[in-house]
């Protein structure tokens, strides 16, 4: 008898719904119809009075998802992206002022640099300052080490200091390493080299004028479009501080320089985390020497490659595999095409692009119930590491996926395992497109160097310094390392093997048997900043370069 009462007491309760919802001028037989296809239908309905309109399933769904999302780059097509990105960046090596900009860096470690160099990390929540041993690449294991180092947290009191009130608050710090170490007895100047990661216009290899920060700083109040290296020495001379700023370089530039010093093959230093970007050394007649700006000869007498700041992010427009989501994301931004690359490979935006799918499958294919979680309702509250967590996760159960999940973003209706299967497939999809595009523009950017090299060995007039300086034998395969850091390409599940997989495969089908008898490895850069920051001043002490 129990279960017939149960039956009816069910029925009485979906036919009293059904009546309310009649009442609101809904379909009687709509609505019990709706019960007795799925129980839980009718559940998602009497949430807010709002119907589920669903017009699909959740397999469909994915399958067009897919189809969006991975089929643009199978096979050939990736291989198109890879030219089209290439014609991108010759066209843009020659007069863009925002990208493919030539630093001063046109050395390359030796990996014969040896001894302690003090070197400062500039970031948007940290300062480190560090001394930092470079022991020789022979010394196998013990190249360079982190003699000693001090992180201090840039808080908000701190990013709210004014001009100069900022940069005596770095001087200090810097005091408190120093003067703890014996480089501080010396009498002659203490060079320093810097890991700076806000916009500055380089106008030599320890000089650049001071742009504006962003993210909450105030630093540049009063300064701006004064020499950086010039303020940092001002500051630190104010408190006692004998000190040369003699070398700055950005993040993808330090990443290059660590592994350079080595690994000898190291000629590419990527970033892959909230955003992206390469760094590149490249013949310096690939550059159109506008680019250069004022350099005095010396400059190109001594100088046949130079580290290129490629601004990966900026590329990419008109040649993206764009899908409807992507184009909600582009509509929204604040400005839509100035780094539509990024859009697709960053940390920042994978979260973005994957909640305004999710929001699209609640309210076509029911997932979630068809109730969307509140909190994804805001533009990028889904982040990535979340995605991250999921993927993770390749147990049947999906436990940890399902917590990871709803503790950020609480559902409405309880969220199934099949609800978070869905979307670790969906967000596997939109990580695997990343991995892929990042592979297309390294493997594109590894053959125009390649091309730029030989463009530049059959030029009729080399500079007689040429002869003096490290030429690479364009007639072997080149067998590349490229230096990688951030939390995307280091930390999220699978990313990096994927990634490297794309390369490989775009390697061995390159058109050019020299170039298909190569190579490309992706190696981790530990440090990079802190390193990248001493090599470059090695390199430059070793030279007798001066700022």
């Amino acid at each position: 008898m129990r279960p017939l009462v149960s039956a009816m007491t069910t029925l009485r309760k979906s036919l009293l719904a059904a009546l309310k919802s009649f009442l609101r001028g809904k379909s009687f037989l709509q609505v019990l119809f709706a019960f007795w296809i799925s129980p839980r239908k009718l559940k998602e309905q009497d949430i807010n009075g709002k119907p589920v309109k669903v017009s699909r399933t959740i397999a469909e769904f994915l399958k067009e998802a897919e189809k969006l999302l991975l089929s643009p780059i199978e096979g050939d097509r990736l291989r198109k992206f890879s030219s089209d990105l290439k014609a991108q960046f010759r066209e843009r090596l020659q007069t863009h002022p925002e990208c493919m900009l030539p630093s001063f860096n046109h050395l390359l470690p030796t990996g014969k640099e040896v001894g302690q160099y003090l070197a400062l990390d500039v970031g948007g929540s940290t300062l480190r300052v560090a001394l930092v041993a470079l022991r020789g690449r022979e010394t196998h294991g013990r190249q360079c080490e982190i003699v000693r180092m001090i992180s201090f947290k840039i808080t908000p009191e701190i990013k709210r200091l004014e001009g100069m009130a900022f940069f005596d608050w770095m001087a200090m710090r810097i005091h408190e390493v120093i003067h703890k170490n014996e480089i501080a007895k010396t009498q002659d100047p203490i060079p320093m080299g810097l890991a700076w990661s806000f916009p500055v216009e380089q106008i030599s290899l320890g000089s650049g004028l001071l742009m504006g920060m962003g993210k909450g700083f105030l630093a540049t109040s009063g300064l701006l479009g004064q020499d950086l290296g010039e303020i940092i020495q001002s500051a630190c001379q104010k408190h006692g501080l004998n000190v040369q700023l003699a070398s700055i370089i950005n993040d993808g530039s330090a990443t290059l320089l660590s592994q350079a010093y080595t690994h000898a093959e190291t000629r590419f230093g990527l970033i892959l985390g909230t955003g992206t970007n390469i760094a590149v050394h490249l013949p310096v007649s690939a550059i159109g020497r506008l680019k250069y700006g004022t350099r005095p000869k010396s400059w190109f007498d001594s100088a046949s490659h130079v580290i290129v700041n490629t601004e990966l992010g900026m590329f990419g427009h008109g040649i993206l595999p764009e899908t409807r989501w992507d184009t909600l994301l582009n509509a929204s931004h604040p400005r839509p095409e100035f780094q539509p690359l990024e859009h697709y490979l960053s940390g920042y935006y994978l979260g973005e692009i994957c909640r305004l799918a999710i929001v699209e499958a609640v309210e076509t294919a029911g997932l979630l119930g068809g109730e969307l979680p509140p909190s994804l309702t805001e533009p990028y509250s889904l982040d990535t590491e979340i995605l991250s967590r999921m993927e993770a996760d390749t147990s049947s159960t999906l436990e940890k996926a399902l917590l990871a999940f709803t503790s950020a973003h609480p559902c409405p209706i309880p969220a199934t395992p099949a609800d978070i299967a869905a979307i670790r497939t969906l967000a596997s999809f939109i990580s695997g497109r990343s991995a892929a595009l990042l592979g297309a523009a390294v493997f594109s950017l590894w053959e125009l160097r390649y091309e730029t090299a030989v463009e530049q060995m059959c030029e009729e007039e080399k500079p007689a310094a040429s002869a003096t300086v490290q030429e690479e034998d364009v007639a072997a395969p080149p067998h590349t390392k490229v230096a990688f850091n951030g939390s995307v390409i280091e930390h999220y599940p699978g990313y990096l093997g994927r990634c490297q997989s794309h390369i490989t495969a775009l390697v061995a089908g390159a058109g050019n048997p020299v170039l298909a008898a190569g190579s490309i490895d992706l190696v981790p850069a530990v440090e990079s900043s802190i390193i990248g920051a001493a090599v470059a001043l090695g390199c430059a002490l070793a030279e007798g370069q001066t700022c």
